[in-house]
């Protein structure tokens, strides 16, 4: 039986007799064309991110902006591996670890947001390599769900994707088997620093293909091709900061985001991919430069509230604390502010007769408050309603007479 070859590789069935998809090297052969209705969306993505940038630049501490959205980003992107936590959950956790109970996944979020922080410092002293890649993945795999499916290291074993506890012979798509794997990675680092020969964004959306493809993880493939994202843009200098993230896009469109990928694999349907791709890219940047420009109003307008009402310099100070961390207590105001007990309390009691601040706990002791109005312009926004599809899920497990299960989100 021949193997089924299209534009970006080849199906061959292996010895074990499943079929796997080997990838072709990028960038694709032909190459891409770039025809009027793809270049159009080209052009609004390029000007989508490019107001984005511009709209960062007039924030008043863009640093407290991009850390916010990394939490944000890393709730929506984990959720689209089923975890159930939302961003006030990982701003509790960071005021308190060891507070009232918490989702168990929580901690999986909070190492997302270390997993990008940490990616993005390490770009300053690496370039963006298949080292930083294992980098990156340890980190988001450390301590939780998954810490046992080898964090930091490619595969050494097959995984597949598929429904809920689909064997490997009704697998959706099997990714190259091991012997394959490190000849795609080494053509998947070589096509991320290549010279621009390609626009930026559509290099960016090859990249998250052909890495989701790849699947070169037992584990979090999905997070860590997202994360991609938005390293890519950063490394290329398209952003300056790292503010674009499409994974709200992803999951209101999963089912057309999974079919996208396999008419890559089994068409070579690239052009198709990228106008689904670069449609997310504007979309998403828009909506994040409106909510930075929404951000800019609220901080003067809020700015102007506080001085009205003589809260003095600590008021202003308190302000700028909420928009770094939007869940406070009398404690931590107490220790950014370097002010007595007494002090911190009258001022958040202040901030809460403003309505500026919330309190959430319902208690006398250990009381949180929340800065909902910021809060409310970084909530996730309603969800599309996606098509009707089930949840695919990665599976592995090693078709060896002695098996070792594994599996990959």
């Amino acid at each position: 039986m021949q193997p089924l070859i299209t534009r970006a590789g080849r199906f061959v069935k292996q010895p074990a007799g499943y079929t796997a998809f080997i990838p072709a090297p990028l960038p694709p052969d032909p190459p891409i064309q770039l025809d009027a209705p793809l270049a159009s969306l080209l052009s609004k993505a390029d000007q989508a991110v490019g107001r984005l940038d511009g709209a960062a630049q007039t924030l008043p501490n863009p640093d407290l902006f991009v850390a916010m959205y990394v939490r944000r980003e890393a709730v929506l992107s984990s959720q689209i591996e089923g975890t159930q936590s939302t961003l006030d959950d990982v701003l509790e956790f960071e005021l308190d670890p060891a507070g009232r109970e918490l989702p168990q996944d929580v901690e999986e979020v909070v190492n997302y947001v270390r997993a990008m922080n940490y990616g993005l410092n390490r770009l300053n002293a690496l370039p963006l390599s298949l080292r930083l890649i294992r980098e990156i993945h340890a980190e988001l795999l450390r301590d939780v769900r998954g810490a046992d499916r080898q964090p930091g290291e490619f595969r050494t074993s097959q995984n597949w994707i598929g429904a809920a506890n689909v064997p490997l012979s009704k697998a959706s798509f099997v990714p190259p088997p091991p012997s394959e794997l490190i000849s795609a990675l080494g053509g998947f680092e070589h096509f991320l620093n290549e010279e621009r020969e390609l626009p930026d964004l559509i290099h960016c959306g090859l990249a998250h293909a052909q890495f989701e493809t790849i699947h070169p993880f037992l584990d979090g493939n999905g997070r860590v091709g997202r994360l991609l994202i938005t390293f890519l843009l950063c490394h290329r200098e398209v952003l300056h900061r790292p503010l674009l993230y499409l994974s709200h896009y992803l999951k209101g469109h999963r089912a057309e985001y999974y079919d996208r990928l396999m008419a890559v694999r089994e068409e070579g349907n690239w052009e198709g991919w990228l106008r689904f791709f670069l449609r997310g890219v504007a979309e998403t940047a828009t909506e994040a430069t409106n909510t930075a420009r929404s951000i800019v109003t609220l901080r003067e307008e809020h700015r102007s509230l506080v001085q009205k009402q003589r809260a003095g310099l600590n008021g202003l100070r308190l302000l700028d604390v909420l928009f770094e961390r939007p869940l406070v207590n009398v404690k931590l105001v107490m220790k950014h502010l370097k002010v007595a007990f007494v002090t911190a309390n009258k001022l958040v009691e202040q901030f809460e007769s403003l309505g500026l601040v919330k309190e959430t706990s319902g208690g006398q002791r250990n009381r949180r408050y929340r800065y909902t109005p910021y809060l409310d312009l970084l909530t996730e926004p309603e969800p599309i309603r996606e098509q009707d599809v089930p949840v695919q899920t990665t599976a592995g497990e090693s078709p060896q007479p002695q098996p070792s299960p594994s599996a990959g989100s």
